[in-house]
């Protein structure tokens, strides 16, 4: 079991957010559903929702998730692109109405709906000539530690150390452990208590190119309970089991020609695997008074425990004696992080829609969700609390807005939908406003519909390399284009 912690504001955030895209009309709409009900993948904003439905009603969808980005590192621009497909939801809603005329409480609903919440597959690629070399991070994190716990001792093993350091010291150690052996860094004294270290890369400029591979999802998976009271009143309330699987692998490889350096190659690849499992609840009511609709829906916050693992390698490049030397050093340990718990904050959602008759209609949501609310723990954790109080100064609270709207010719209806959304930084230049448009047509057939959607979302973003050491970061600009296919079914 590893000893020390990893976790980042980023971290924290990426749980967090949600970018539910959910059955096809939803997403032509660009989700604008929470007065509306009546879609499958409404009652994830709005568990009022199922109570709108007149019948029993399944959909599934699947959606084709492509993700390019434009990254500028040093006045150098690359592409990347990454396409998937998935299952994006499925659900059903059964209506059970109450067959009583003296009852005001019309008919009660129950729901089963998964959502695909987060899609984290992502390939990012970018090049660039720096100044700062990745030697920094690993001479950086040595600071401090005895020459004595990274050298090998008689009958050690790289494997054996590196593990003893992960369960003892920390990631820290370990990360300078590595350096060490792979000769990135020389002490300043061979004194087995030397606590001070010096780097074999010149100063100079670094040709450096850097890969991030992102695999997975975060899934809601909801039970959902609703009621229509007379004609115009409609409450409900969801319980939601949410998992998280997501996997990142990072590798940097630098190559430079510094007079002073014996060392001219380093690689350097990070592995990164979480599993979560959580809990949130929803509450929600929808009115609707002639043509208006209105509605609004709280969510708790969502509580989870994660589990992490890492592994690491590390080879470098060398002249020694006129000759080129490959070090290889991979400890091919599976560093097993103690489980810790996640707060993601609440969010509060408004929505209005009129209803121009049988033609069609609009809506708009809004929603506020205060980010800088998340919380790791155990907050008496040092490093837990250190990073909950970065949380609180870098994050914010956000606004979102979602506008959409149908109009129908006869069983065919057309559909489209803006989204906007703010940064969740307090420093938008680490992530921009967030910007989207939806389009989506339907066709019903009587007892099933087919729906298709595309929506576009583009956000700019920055990608710092390490948190240490080597901090530059690239501009990513990233355009999210989704396409999802949705079957329904009445029942």
């Amino acid at each position: 079991m590893a000893s020390g912690n990893a976790q980042t504001v980023t971290d924290g955030l990426r749980y967090a957010t949600d970018n539910t895209t959910g059955t096809a009309r939803f997403n032509a709409m660009s989700g604008a559903f929470g007065a509306l009900g009546g879609d499958l993948s409404a009652i994830a904003i709005n568990p009022a929702g199922s109570a709108v439905f007149l019948q029993n009603n399944a959909s599934i969808s699947f959606a084709s998730h492509n993700v390019q980005n434009e990254a500028n590192y040093f006045n150098t621009f690359t592409n990347s692109e990454d396409t998937d497909v998935s299952l994006n939801q499925a659900g059903i809603v059964f209506v059970l109405d109450t067959n009583s005329e003296n009852s005001p409480w019309r008919k009660v609903t129950f729901g089963l709906n998964y959502n695909n919440t987060q899609d984290f597959d992502n390939d990012l690629f970018f090049r660039g000539t720096g100044n700062t070399s990745v030697a920094n991070f690993f001479t950086q994190q040595a600071q401090g530690i005895p020459l004595n716990l990274l050298e090998l001792q008689n009958g050690e093993s790289i494997a054996s150390l590196y593990n003893f350091l992960g369960e003892t010291e920390g990631v820290f150690a370990q990360n300078a452990f590595l350096g060490y052996q792979a000769f990135i860094f020389d002490p300043l004294s061979n004194d087995l208590s030397n606590t001070e270290y010096s780097s074999n890369v010149g100063n100079g400029t670094f040709n450096q190119e850097y890969s991030v591979l992102t695999r997975g999802y975060q899934g809601k998976y909801t039970f959902n309970i609703a009621t229509q009271y007379e004609d115009n009143f409609f409450f409900g309330i969801n319980l939601n089991s949410h998992a998280i699987d997501y996997r990142r692998s990072t590798f940097l490889y630098e190559t430079n020609n510094n007079p002073g350096s014996t060392v001219n190659a380093i690689g350097f690849e990070n592995n990164l695997s979480v599993l979560g499992a959580g809990f949130s609840a929803q509450i929600g009511a929808i009115a609707k008074f002639d043509n208006v609709r209105f509605g609004l829906m709280y969510d708790t916050p969502t509580w989870y425990e994660i589990s992490e693992e890492t592994t690491q390698y590390l080879e470098t490049q060398r002249t020694q004696d006129n000759q080129t030397i490959l070090e290889i050093v991979d400890p091919n340990v599976l560093n097993v992080f103690e489980n810790y718990n996640l707060q993601t904050p609440g969010k509060i959602t408004a929505s209005t829609a009129y209803i121009f008759g049988e033609k069609g209609l609009i809506s708009l949501d809004y929603s506020y969700k205060d980010f800088s609310n998340i919380e790791f723990s155990p907050g008496n954790d040092p490093f837990f609390a250190a990073q909950n109080t970065a949380i609180s100064n870098q994050l914010t609270g956000v606004s979102t807005l979602r506008l959409g709207g149908e109009y129908r010719l006869n069983q065919l209806s057309l559909r489209g939908g803006y989204r906007y959304e703010q940064s969740p930084y307090e420093n938008t230049a680490i992530a921009s406003d967030l910007n989207g448009f939806s389009l989506g047509f339907g066709y019903n057939f009587g007892n099933y519909t087919i729906d298709l959607s595309y929506m576009r979302t583009e956000q700019d973003k920055s990608e710092q390399l390490y948190n240490v050491g080597l901090t530059d970061a690239a501009t990513i600009n990233t355009v999210t284009n989704n396409l999802i296919f949705t079957f329904g079914l009445n029942l």
